[in-house]
């Protein structure tokens, strides 16, 4: 199974009306920094935004007050996860 997690936008390249741009975001989570495409996000992001982030794309936008509320729900169900179905 596959999470979506949601990440903070650092930083933009490429133009949301010109797809022969390069279209991507460095987005971090937790001090984990990585390259996402923006081909299919529903709202081009700014500098500061959360997007969900899946499978190396960038799918959605989100509220900070959602997005944060989202990351403390993983936060949760990983602290509260048995340790055998945990992948380290």
């Amino acid at each position: 199974m596959c999470l979506a997690i949601p990440m903070r936008v650092t930083s933009v390249q490429g133009d949301p009306d010109d797809f022969t741009t390069h279209q991507i975001a460095t987005v971090d989570a937790d001090g984990i920094s990585k390259e996402v495409r923006l081909e299919i996000v529903d709202h081009w992001p700014s500098v500061g935004d959360y997007v969900i982030i899946h499978a190396g794309f960038a799918i959605h936008s989100l509220v900070e007050e959602e997005a944060l509320k989202n990351i403390a729900l993983l936060r949760e169900l990983a602290e509260n996860m048995p340790e055998e179905l945990l992948c380290r």
